[in-house]
């Protein structure tokens, strides 16, 4: 991990102003109501702990406690997701690989009430730069369950390449689910993400 890519803070835009930054126990509060108001919302996509598995995590102070670890050792960036100041979801750059690889998957979700605003396009955007610039990664994976649509509308929106389908890839919402692999690498955003998503040909920006 670079000294520059964790902790961060990103920010961009004023309508609405998206910012993005460690995920916090502060932040207890807003994500227990968030989560609990967008519980129907959430569970088809919701990751779940395959049986026998120990990987249950039983509180969200538990929750930020393994984040953090993972950041320390540089192989998770856990960002909270803030629309004009209010809590909205998460975005998380998981399972970061180096050596020869320099690759991340990443996942996020949203509090339906941001829903239709253009918002998780931005921060996924925001973040895929930050990976390629402070982070110094060459490859990022999105991998979404066939079924959501709303998931599929980010990759689409940011022209992401499919590249891949993963048959009983993850364990979500109570079984093993098969997901659609999307990527992206810096050399196909010479110009980042962000600027893409704008319809910008140059200059890089975000993260």
């Amino acid at each position: 991990m670079t000294t520059s890519a964790w902790p961060a803070r990103l920010s961009e835009g004023t309508d609405p102003l998206i910012t993005l930054r460690p995920l916090a126990y502060g932040d207890v509060d807003a994500w227990r109501s968030a989560r609990q108001r967008n519980a129907a919302w959430l569970a088809p996509w919701d990751a779940t702990a395959p049986p026998g598995s120990s990987a249950r995590v039983s509180s969200f102070r538990s929750l930020v406690r393994r984040l953090k670890r993972q950041a320390r050792q540089g192989i998770t960036y856990p960002f909270a997701l803030e629309v004009d100041g209010r809590f909205a979801g998460q975005v998380t750059v998981n399972n970061i690989v180096r050596g020869s690889a320099q690759f991340a998957s990443v996942g996020y979700w949203l509090d339906q009430e941001f829903a239709g605003r253009g918002v998780m396009p931005r921060a996924v955007a925001m973040v895929i730069d930050h990976c390629f610039t402070a982070a110094g990664l060459h490859r990022i994976e999105i991998a979404i369950r066939p079924e959501n649509s709303n998931s599929l509308r980010v990759v689409e929106k940011l022209g992401l390449h499919e590249v891949g389908f993963a048959p009983r890839f993850l364990h979500i919402d109570g079984q093993w689910r098969d997901h659609r692999i999307y990527a992206v690498t810096l050399e196909e955003v010479p110009g980042g993400m962000l600027a893409r998503l704008r319809g910008g040909r140059s200059g890089r920006e975000g993260g």
